[in-house]
């Protein structure tokens, strides 16, 4: 590793030390907690939906979450070192063959679910019961 890398590791490390990052892949379902400043008060907002893709490497890494808000289709990136992201929970995996989900985008209803599956080695799919082990 050249020192870039190594800087760059360094700082990853101690940016993930406070929260525990989940293994997630575009297909699953993830709650974002997302840290909102208004005015002088400041609060925790969820965001729920599918990661419909995730891009970059290292400190730059960053992941896109879809979900459909009155009717309405709603994306948003979430620099995955974020300080404004309080924590990252991993509800369901979703199993499907790409790296980016961006034909959802022109689906909606029943075409638009993703098929609930194991993925990362045949791992289980009891989400639940991962988080609750832990």
């Amino acid at each position: 590793m050249n020192l870039i890398q190594t800087l760059e590791k360094e700082q990853q490390d101690k940016l993930a030390a406070g929260k525990s990052i989940p293994d997630f892949e575009p297909g699953d379902t993830v709650i974002v907690n997302v840290k909102v400043v208004e005015g002088e008060r400041s609060r925790v907002q969820a965001y729920e939906g599918v990661c419909i893709g995730r891009s970059g490497h290292g400190l730059n890494e960053s992941f896109t979450v879809r979900k459909i808000s009155y009717g309405e289709g709603v994306e948003r990136v979430f620099p995955l070192y974020s300080p404004m992201i309080d924590s990252i929970k991993l509800v369901r995996r979703g199993k499907v063959r790409r790296a980016k989900l961006y034909y959802l985008r022109g689906r909606r209803g029943k075409s638009a679910r993703i098929a609930e599956g194991a993925h990362h080695g045949g791992q289980s799919t009891d989400v639940a019961a991962e988080t609750e082990s832990k």
